[in-house]
C-alpha cells in the first residue's frame, strides 16, 4: 500500500478530473493521501476533500510565499481546522528565501507561530524549506520544533544537514526529484537516512518523476519514487514500500484509524 504522505489535490491543475482521479486510487493501491493547504484559499478546498474522501486527509498551514494573504481571520480558521479529526499535520509551512529574503523576519515569525501551533495540537509539522538551511534549523531548534515532530518535506540540502533534522527527530519526504540524474546531493541523502525515517510524497500536481517531468504529478506516479529510492540503496521496491507505510502510520498516528484500502 502507497501513503502519498504530500499532495494539493485542491489545485486548479485537477479542476477536470478530480473525482475520475482520485476515485482510481483504491484499485491502484493508493491508501491515504495527505493534502497540504498552502494559502489561505486552499484551506477550505482542503477540508472539503477531506470530507468527500474517506483516505484523504488534511493539513493546514500556509506557505511562506503566500504570508501576505494571513489575516486574523485565517488564524482562527486554521485553529479550527487544526482541532478536525482528519486534520493530519500542520502544513505546509517553514522558510523560502528562493523569490526574495525581503521578508525574512515576517517569514521567520509566521514559522514559530506554526510551530507553537503544531505543540498546543499536538500534531506534527509538515516543513517547507528553500534555501534556507540555517535558520529553518535555528528556528526549530529554538521553537522547540522537535517537541512536535514532523516531515522535512521535499528534502533538497545536503546529508550534513539531514543529520542535524534527523537528531531533532525528524523525517523525510522524499518524491520526484529522486529520479532526476542532476539531484546528487539528493541521491547521496536518500542512501544515508535511517529506513525510519523515510516517507514517499508527491507534491503533486508539482515535480512529477521521470518518465513524467514536466508534465502534472500525481500518487499514481509514485512507484517510480519507490524504484529510484530502492535502486539508490540497493533494495528490494517492496522494503520501501513497507518501511515508508510503516514510517507514515508512525508519523500522522491519525490517519491509521482508518481501515486500510485493499
Amino acid at each position: 500500500m502507497i501513503f502519498d504522505t504530500h499532495a494539493h489535490y485542491d489545485d486548479h491543475a485537477f479542476d477536470e478530473d478530480r473525482d475520475k482521479l482520485l476515485s482510481s486510487f483504491q484499485e491502484n493501491g493508493i491508501a491515504r493521501v495527505i493534502n497540504a493547504a498552502s494559502d489561505a484559499e486552499s484551506l477550505e478546498r482542503t477540508k472539503a476533500l477531506t470530507e468527500r474522501y474517506d483516505f484523504i486527509y488534511g493539513a493546514y498551514g500556509i506557505h511562506p510565499d503566500d504570508l501576505s494573504g494571513l489575516t486574523k481571520e485565517t488564524e482562527e480558521k486554521i485553529d479550527h481546522f487544526l482541532e478536525d479529526g482528519k486534520c493530519a499535520a500542520v502544513g505546509e509551512v517553514g522558510l523560502d528565501y528562493y523569490h526574495s529574503k525581503d521578508n525574512k523576519n515576517e517569514q521567520i515569525r509566521w514559522f514559530e507561530y506554526f510551530i507553537d501551533a503544531a505543540k498546543r495540537h499536538s500534531l506534527p509539522l509538515i516543513i517547507h524549506s528553500r534555501e534556507a538551511a540555517e535558520d529553518t534549523f535555528e528556528v526549530m531548534r529554538s521553537a522547540g520544533a522537535a517537541d512536535a515532530g514532523g516531515v522535512m518535506h521535499c528534502y533538497s540540502y545536503s546529508k550534513e544537514m539531514a543529520k542535524r533534522f534527523l537528531d531533532l527527530g525528524f523525517y523525510f519526504g522524499i518524491g520526484g526529484v529522486s529520479t532526476f540524474k542532476n539531484a546528487k546531493k539528493l541521491h547521496e541523502t536518500i542512501g544515508y537516512l535511517p529506513a525510519d525515517r523515510i516517507l514517499l510524497e508527491t507534491d503533486c500536481p508539482y515535480l512529477a518523476p521521470v518518465p513524467f517531468r514536466g508534465k502534472r504529478n500525481c500518487s499514481l506516479y509514485i512507484p517510480y519514487v519507490v524504484s529510484a529510492v530502492a535502486s539508490i540503496r540497493n533494495i528490494p521496491e517492496e522494503e520501501i514500500m513497507a518501511a515508508a507505510w510503516e514510517n507514515s502510520l508512525r508519523l500522522f498516528p491519525k490517519t491509521a484509524k482508518m481501515t486500510p484500502i485493499l
